[in-house]
């Protein structure tokens, strides 16, 4: 058995005769066939043809063509579809209208109205529709089609049996899934459908589906609309909502890609459900009410919606349950497809929808066609015996009851009566809309389209027809698939104005109206067009909105919304990614140096022209200024008359000295270095200008050229000078091969050799990355630089490097040099000068750096001035001071010394101490000093040494040496007194402060006794003045860390004990007399010598202490105390005595300590590391004359660097015995 109830044994008895053509249908029951049969006796009345479920929802009007329409005007509240029993014993509920919907149904039937009557279009020929119910099922769709199919009122697809079944074109559905369930049909019978709704997306569709025709244009279009839309809104942080389906996933599969390319991102997405039935659309809201809670927590303030009719009822039904679940109100924006609609029925009239107002879609192009609003007015519900669809429309919508209205008796919870006076257009926007929706003109269009290719089909046929009397009649019999190529390339326009043609896609060429919903709390509804999509215009230009005239929801308070994930970026700012989060979640950067944006939410900053600098907000770019040390701003003239000044300065110097070149000051220190000084320094300060004005390439190349070569002959030039000193002093040595150096060969060889080698770095430089005027953008804001670029910065900082080395090299020599012997000091002013040069380079360095543009060509400037100043004022204002100002100065015979060596003697002593506390010492009267006259031959030691020095031209050419010798008097508070004498200007006695420039003190001579030593090395440890010891000194443990300037010109003592014991085995005396000072030093001497006697043999008969004594009157005091302690002498013990005791400046430092050299009488003289001097000791034999003469006799030599054993020799027959001894060796045994 057949599911809709067909036997088919018995259809293909009935096929035995079919159908023959209109007119011509014949009712067969099974009685005609039956004959024989066991139900033979049984007659049936149902026809084959007869429809065993039809369609209850059904239009009708009759025409000699006929055109289909497939509506979704009625739902049903459950589906309740059985298997076990015939579908026509199924209860089917209630039926729900969808009032809306109604109107597509009116649209069409207007439209054949106006054809009908209009003489133009199909005249003499009338045109029909059959108008069925969908019920947004597809087997409900399937069904419908095939009666469209069949002969009204009975259900024969493929069969035509009735004449006024003509059908010629089918028009719907208003949804994709029916229009893809009817396509599938429609192809098979090649009949024309017109889609007044979307449909399915796929590949290939008009292959598929040849005779399709889509009054809606290719959603695809749509998607692109959408991004354009977000953009324009600047909506970056949406939420999409698609429906559950194939449709939706495609839809997502398109625009995500989309978003993403236009850096569009979305929070999350929500699927809406799909449904066909009442009870799901409950029961499926009901059940994923939480997913659907997520919306209130997003910060987007914009949903991008996609999907049908029916699933939009899933919004519906969550903005009925939002007050009911105490959820906040929900206020969105709403971004939707042609499909958004409002599809409400007649329960859901007073739901609110306030939540959707301010909505924006993308919907069909509608228009008022001339009449439709008067054709509206006049629909009641029996204006048509054939329509179906009003009753449930008007009951439901109107809330009422037809059937009272007639006077039929109903139940009493039935409705009341309805008044029949009620209207249409007076009901709700969501039940019913007054102006003709979308898809109600599409049908209205789509009418209008088969209408047309009908013409001209007729045209054609009238045309090529001779017989006017047939003409009708075979117009009558075209077939469907006839059509399809007329609407191919159908081009009309309709009443309304709008063109109506398809493409080659079988799509209508057109655009979408942007729509803003606006909704009011009584259910009604208006649709403003606020924009438009047109795809065929340029891509990028499609979309055009208005948007002062949008209406937003209440709780943007008529403000455009924002729906970003966080707040824009200013412009000066650029969007950075946060990590872990989509690329529209960012963070916003300022945007770095020399960049803009000038828009929001710029993802990177740009660069401006090189012409051009970012403003203090970095939001646009204004023109830089060129920029360079001119010669007629300030900087620039003051650096120019400064240049000069100091030029013409120079100039005056070098005058001054060519006016006195003959002076021993102009002669001193090479007078040629002198005069090349001066000329190098003048080329210096006239090289600074140089850099002053606008760069050209001849100037860029001279600039650090010229710089870099007269500084490095300036510099040379300086330390040629401090090495032609220093190398002076070395050749003082006899025999020293460094001698031949000195002259003028060497100062020339150093200025040759070190102006070459920079020579030769700039030779370099030039042949490989040679300077250029350059632009530079980038140094300072707002500025174009004009400048000289360096070309190597490598070169360029060697050529700065070299002249550093040889500043550092003069500088250290000069420094080492400063207190050596220089009649006119010249070695300390280079040492200033040098010190002021390197302390300007080394600060131009960082400052050049850190400085920018024009600046840091005036501190490039400033450097050159200020060192080349530098040299020439330490260098040469104390020269022209004593030219100019002081020339009795100038000249030898005034000068005593460049260099002057004070002496401590002690040639001189007082009778006695009378030095008193109790009166001022300017009141003591001191008694007659007693002089020691040997002594005074220390005087004139020094004297003639300093006469040899001072003539001899190998030595301090050019510089006297002189002198200053004072008398200890053999106490310790006189030679504090005179060591601090020395120290300070002769005549005044001002220690510690040089008052005077003639007393260059260098260095200490003296004293002649320990004690003296001892006093004068503590000043002169203390003023860092070498002291050179020509008497013995205490040999204290450490005495070199006590007195570092301290030189012992006697070798240590503690080598003579060794000698005294050698001296005694040789001539085998082992019975002696010690006698030794009574102080610190007889002291040590005993408690050194004592234990060394007796492991070698030798005793002592007793000790004997001398007393210390600094006058004479305490001399002849203790004598007469102690004269029986000396009695003992005269006895007869031992004959020999051995007896200890006594009669009664810092850079010269360093070159004492190393100092090697033989002098006049060849004998060599050098310090160990101790400061003593590196030498032995005579054995001297003293020989007495009754005159007083005395004559000393060396016998022998005691050198305690020999081998061990061979440190002493004597010859025993040079000796002079007393005449005691009658000349023959004597000594006591025991």
């Amino acid at each position: 058995m057949d599911p809709l109830g067909l036997d088919h044994s018995k259809r293909e008895s009935a096929s035995v005769e079919p159908c023959r053509g209109a007119g011509q249908a014949s009712k067969v029951s099974l009685e005609d066939q039956g004959a024989g049969s066991n139900q033979a006796d049984t007659e049936t009345t149902l026809g084959i043809y007869d429809d065993p479920l039809p369609i209850a929802h059904e239009f009708y009007q009759p025409g000699d063509l006929v055109i289909g329409e497939m509506v979704s005007q009625v739902i049903y509240f459950s589906n309740i579809q059985s298997f076990r029993e015939q579908p026509s014993q199924i209860l089917i509920d209630e039926p729900i209208s969808v009032p809306k919907n109604y109107q597509h149904i009116l649209a069409l039937a207007f439209a054949v109205k106006e054809i009908n009557e209009n003489p133009k279009v199909l005249s003499n020929i009338s045109l029909g529709f059959r108008v069925l119910n969908s019920y947004y099922t597809a087997r409900m769709t399937y069904k419908a089609t095939l009666n469209l199919l069949s002969t009204q009122h009975r259900f024969v697809p493929n069969f035509k049996c009735h004449k006024w079944n003509n059908l010629i074109a089918l028009i719907g559905g208003c949804i994709s899934e029916i229009s893809a369930n009817m396509a599938t049909l429609s192809a098979t019978h090649k009949i024309p459908q017109l889609t007044y709704g979307s449909f399915l997306a796929i590949q290939d569709a008009n292959k598929l589906f040849p005779f399709l025709y889509q009054m809606v244009p290719n959603e695809a279009k749509q998607h692109i609309g959408i991004v354009q839309l977000l953009q324009h809104f600047r909506w970056t942080w949406i939420v999409l909502c698609a429906v559950d389906d194939d449709k939706g996933d495609q839809f997502l599969q398109t625009i995500l890609p989309l978003l993403f390319e236009h850096g569009i991102c979305y929070d999350f997405i929500v699927r809406l459900e799909k449904w066909n039935y009442l009870d799901e659309m409950i029961r499926l809201a009901l059940q994923h009410w939480e997913s659907y809670a997520i919306v209130f927590e997003t910060k987007a303030n914009v949903f991008v919606v996609y999907g049908e009719p029916p699933s939009f009822q899933v919004l519906r039904v969550l903005s009925f349950i939002v007050p009911v679940m105490g959820w906040p109100p929900l206020g969105k924006v709403w971004v939707a497809t042609s499909h958004w609609d409002f599809d409400s029925v007649s329960i859901q009239k007073d739901w609110e929808i306030q939540m959707f107002h301010g909505t924006l879609s993308f919907t069909v192009h509608s228009s008022q066609p001339l009449g439709s609003q008067k054709f509206i007015q006049t629909i009641r519900p029996f204006w048509h015996k054939e329509d179906v669809f009003i009753q449930d429309v008007w009951e439901q919508a109107f809330t009422c009851s037809l059937k009272a209205s007639n006077g039929q008796e109903v139940e009493a919870e039935q409705k009341e009566p309805c008044t029949l006076e009620e209207k249409l257009e007076n009901l709700p926007g969501v039940l019913y809309e007054k102006h003709m929706t979308g898809h109600s003109y599409n049908v209205y269009k789509a009418v209008y389209a088969v209408a047309h290719a009908l013409n001209s089909i007729y045209k054609s046929s009238s045309k090529h027809s001779r017989l006017a009397r047939g003409e009708r009649f075979a117009f009558l019999n075209v077939q469907p698939w006839q059509v399809h190529p007329f609407l191919k390339s159908l081009v009309f326009n309709i009443s309304a104005g709008d063109m109506v043609h398809f493409d080659e896609h079988g799509e209508l060429v057109e655009g979408f109206d942007v729509t803003n919903w606006i909704t009011f709390p009584n259910g009604s509804l208006t649709r403003l067009k606020v924009g438009r999509l047109e795809p065929q215009v340029p891509a990028g230009k499609e979309l055009t909105i208005n948007d002062e005239q949008i209406v937003w929801h209440p709780c943007f308070n008529q403000a455009l919304p924002l729906s970003v994930c966080n707040d824009n970026c200013n412009p000066g700012f650029s969007r950075k990614k946060k990590e872990g989060e989509k690329f529209c979640c960012y963070d916003c950067a300022p945007c770095p140096d020399g960049m803009i944006s000038s828009q929001k939410d710029i993802d990177a900053c740009v660069n401006c022209p090189e012409d051009q600098y970012p403003n203090m907000d970095q939001t646009q770019c204004v023109p830089r200024i060129v920029s360079f040390l001119s010669y007629k701003e300030n900087l620039g003239i003051i650096l120019v008359v400064l240049a000069i000044s100091l030029s013409l300065i120079t100039t005056l110097v070098l005058g001054i000295f060519l006016k006195h070149k003959d002076t021993p000051i102009v002669k001193a220190n090479n007078r040629t270095l002198t005069y090349i000084l001066l000329v190098s320094l003048l080329l210096c300060f006239l090289c600074s200008l140089l850099f002053i004005g606008r760069p050209g390439r001849v100037i860029c190349l001279l600039r650090q050229m010229a710089f870099g070569l007269v500084f490095s002959l300036a510099i040379s030039t300086v330390l040629a000078k401090t090495v032609t000193v220093v190398v002076a002093f070395m050749a003082t040595k006899p025999g020293s091969s460094i001698r031949k150096w000195v002259g003028k060969g060497l100062t020339n060889s150093i200025v040759f050799f070190c102006c070459f080698i920079q020579a030769a770095i700039c030779a370099l430089w030039l042949s490989t990355s040679p300077p250029f005027p350059d632009k530079d953008t980038h140094s300072v804001i707002g500025e174009i630089i004009l400048e000289c670029n360096e070309g190597s910065a490598s070169m360029f900082y060697s050529v700065l490097g070299y002249m550093g080395s040889l500043a550092t090299a003069s500088f250290i020599v000069a420094f080492f040099s400063r207190k050596l012997p220089d009649s006119f000091n010249e070695a300390k002013f280079i040492t200033f000068s040098m010190l002021v040069f390197c302390s300007v380079w080394l600060s131009f360095v960082p400052t050049y750096l850190s400085t920018k543009g024009k600046y840091m060509v005036a501190v490039e400037i400033f450097s050159i001035l200020a060192s080349s100043a530098g040299l020439l004022g330490c260098i040469f204002s104390p020269k022209c001071y004593i030219i100019v100002l002081r020339p009795e100065l100038n000249s030898r015979e005034q000068m005593p010394g460049g260099i002057v060596i004070g002496e401590i003697v002690s040639q001189v002593l007082l009778l006695s101490n009378m030095l008193s506390f109790m009166e001022q010492p300017a009141q003591i009267t001191i008694d007659e000093p007693i002089s020691v006259p040997k002594n005074y031959q220390h005087v004139l030691a020094l004297a003639f040494a300093v006469k040899e020095i001072n003539e001899n031209p190998n030595i301090l050419s050019n510089i006297s040496l002189g002198f200053r010798i004072l008398n200890s008097y053999y106490t310790a508070r006189m030679t504090y007194k005179a060591t601090l004498s020395l120290l300070s200007t002769e005549h005044r006695f001002v220690p510690n402060f040089k008052c005077d420039n003639q007393n260059n003190l260098i260095a200490f001579v003296g004293g002649c006794i320990s004690e003296v030593s001892a006093n004068m090395a503590i000043i002169s440890a203390i003023h860092k003045t070498p002291q050179l010891t020509y008497g013995s000194f205490l040999p204290l443990k450490g005495v070199k860390k006590s007195f570092p300037f301290l030189y012992q010109m006697v070798p240590n003592e503690a080598h003579q004990y060794t000698g005294i014991v050698r001296l005694l085995q040789h001539f085998k005396w082992t019975w002696i007399g010690l006698w030794a000072v009574e102080d610190d030093r007889g002291d040590r001497f005993l408690k050194t010598m004592v234990p060394i006697l007796s492991p070698n043999g030798i005793c002592y008969a007793y000790i004997v202490r001398i007393p210390k004594w600094n006058y004479v009157d305490e001399m002849i005091d203790f004598a007469l105390q102690h004269l029986g302690t000396y009695a003992m002498v005269f006895e007869d013990n031992p004959t020999v005595f051995i007896v200890y005791g006594e009669p009664p400046s810092f850079q010269v430092h360093h070159y004492l300590r190393s100092i090697i050299f033989n002098n006049s009488a060849a004998e060599n003289v050098h310090f160990d590391e101790n400061g003593e001097l590196v030498a032995g000791f005579d054995i001297t034999n003293w020989v007495m004359f009754p005159n007083g003469s005395v004559v000393r006799v060396k016998i022998g030599r005691l050198e305690p660097r020999a081998l061990p054993g061979k440190e002493f020799t004597i010859h025993d027959d040079q000796i002079v015995w007393h005449p005691h001894f009658n000349q023959r060796l004597t000594g006591r045994l025991r």
